[in-house]
């Protein structure tokens, strides 16, 4: 059979079910601190939320990359900082032998200059951060990657410094007949030419194409070619000597042809023309090869300097992408909060408010129920 109960006592306990209920997601809300802890709560806020967590989330993982990535660089820019002070050094040492006659110090100093060179390999190849190395040429490049699709990336291609010769600097050096060509050139040798050799060459200008033919000697050095060759066209092509690669350069406004014919008849087309030099190791035995070595010394720097400019920029973006980062995850992390975390004041107001019904409703239940038991009273 069915119970009975009075529509006061149904009322009362009504109400306090549903303050037991709102307490209930009340004392849920302040012991998650969360509003939202579901979608059942709030499937909008909650998605929305937890898109933005999950974003906040890739680019966090991407911050222990770009980390990685600055070591790298800072690991480069240390050891073309290295090499730098130690091209400073083998200058140092050039400077030294020019400033002596003396073939047993120059020939020391040459030694230490050597030694300089294969220390300068050394620190480039010792210049790796876990396995990574940007000094040390192909394979090395370094691929930072700032957004989570992959959309936003820095690529800093790898040097190859492990050989000092990388950057123009050699322990040996082009020598020969002791005919010097120029300020601060190594010393030049013989041209290599035999009776009948010549150069032949083919300008074009705007009037026509004229044709010069330059006889060479057996006995010609690398300078008198250079000086033949100016002087047979009047300045139409401008030869120089380049005592670095050992070659004879030809450069004009005007297109031109340069023809080497031997006395094979053997010919050989191109800008460049192999001269016939000797290669021997460093040994600051004149004057002229030490100029030549600091001349190296000094291109080797405006490389060095160049490429630690690349660097520092390099690292500058990731350091800056990497605050970025940070400063991004902050801002999603916080729009998330906005939409679940919940205001633990108003909801201890809430439950304060619910705690004082849920009095009222028994004290009301209770009351409901005396008219019943006034009844019984009077039945007795």
């Amino acid at each position: 059979m069915s119970i009975a109960i009075s529509a006061g006592v149904r009322a009362a306990l009504s109400s306090l079910q549903s303050t037991a209920d709102l307490m209930g997601v009340t004392n849920n809300k302040l012991a998650t601190g969360r509003k939202v802890n579901s979608a059942s709560d709030n499937a909008n806020a909650y998605f929305t939320a937890q898109g933005l967590n999950n974003r906040a989330s890739d680019i966090t993982n991407l911050l222990d990359d770009m980390s990685q990535s600055v070591q790298v660089l800072k690991a480069a820019d240390q050891g073309i900082t290295s090499i730098s002070k130690l091209v400073d050094s083998a200058k140092a040492k050039a400077n030294q032998a020019l400033q002596t006659s003396d073939a047993a110090s120059r020939t020391k100093y040459a030694a230490e200059y050597g030694e300089l060179l294969n220390q300068i390999a050394a620190t480039a190849k010792d210049a790796s951060y876990n396995g990574k190395n940007l000094l040390a040429g192909t394979g090395n490049d370094l691929s930072v990657i700032f957004n989570e699709s992959a959309s936003s990336k820095l690529k800093v291609t790898a040097v190859d410094y492990t050989s000092a010769s990388n950057i123009g600097l050699n322990s040996t050096i082009y020598s020969g007949s002791g005919t010097t060509f120029g300020a601060n050139t190594a010393e030049t040798t013989s041209a290599g030419a035999t009776a009948g050799d010549y150069l032949q060459f083919a300008v074009s200008t705007s009037s026509g194409t004229t044709t010069y033919k330059v006889n060479l000697a057996a006995t010609d050095t690398i300078k008198d070619v250079v000086d033949k060759v100016n002087n047979a066209t009047g300045g139409d092509v401008q030869a120089s000597y380049d005592s670095t690669t050992g070659k004879i350069t030809y450069a004009s406004a005007n297109n031109f042809t340069a023809v080497h014919n031997d006395s094979s008849n053997a010919a050989v087309s191109g800008s460049k023309l192999a001269a016939s030099v000797s290669s021997a190791s460093v040994n600051f035995g004149s004057d002229a090869q030490i100029n030549a070595v600091l001349k190296a010394l000094t291109t080797a720097q405006t490389t060095l300097r160049s490429q630690s400019s690349t660097f520092g920029t390099a690292l500058s973006t990731v350091q800056i992408r990497q605050d970025f980062a940070k400063n991004i995850i902050t801002t999603l992390q916080t729009g998330a909060d906005k939409l679940t975390l919940a205001d633990t004041n108003e909801e201890g107001a809430n439950l304060l408010a619910l705690q004082t019904q849920q009095a009222l409703s028994t004290k009301a239940l209770s009351l409901s129920a005396q008219a019943g038991q006034q009844v019984l009273q009077l039945l007795g």
